[in-house]
């Protein structure tokens, strides 16, 4: 009777030893099912912040404009600042130190370095960047001026990820800041 338990404990031993190929094959299905899965959700991650990024970029374009229009503020008042979506101004003589520019000639210089700075083309930060500015005074006593300044980019290659738009297709985006100066 013992040697009888002894060769029945061996044999389920024997056959609890390893796994078949099947069991494998799952696992490996499984396994490669979840790191697919997981590149799709790095690849959003990527997108989502490229995305958060330009935003982030359009933002600070768009206050460093208001802060140049707050330090002229007189020209700025005066429409020395507008300019329209899309437009590019010529380049005007440079007011960098030590040449002395009039204030008119500064909000011109202001423009044309700040539509630079939007466009990618010219060396700027955002895809297909473009910007406007626009002021109006209302009121007559006292008079209040205020400036509203858009900064527009293309935005496709996360937006067509998240499938907003088909690839390929142009996914404008827009950031428009408003204040009184």
């Amino acid at each position: 009777m013992n040697n009888h338990s002894q060769n029945s404990r061996s044999r389920i031993i024997h056959s609890q030893r390893g796994f078949t190929l099947v069991e494998v094959l799952v696992a490996m299905i499984v396994l490669s099912i979840a790191l697919l899965g997981i590149a799709k959700l790095m690849m959003f991650a990527s997108r989502s912040n490229d995305s958060a990024y330009l935003r982030s970029q359009a933002t600070e374009l768009g206050y460093e404009i208001l802060d140049t229009m707050r330090a002229n503020r007189q020209t700025a008042i005066n429409h020395g600042y507008d300019i329209a979506l899309g437009t590019m101004p010529s380049a005007p003589a440079s007011c960098l130190q030590p040449t002395v520019c009039s204030n008119a000639s500064l909000a011109l210089y202001d423009v044309y370095t700040w539509k630079q700075r939007l466009g990618v083309s010219t060396g700027g930060s955002l895809p297909s960047g473009q910007g406007s500015i626009v002021t109006t005074t209302s009121g007559t006593s006292p008079t209040v001026t205020t400036a509203t300044i858009t900064v527009q980019w293309d935005d496709a290659v996360a937006q067509s990820s998240f499938g907003a738009t088909t690839v390929g297709t142009a996914a404008p985006m827009s950031i428009t800041l408003e204040t009184i100066l």
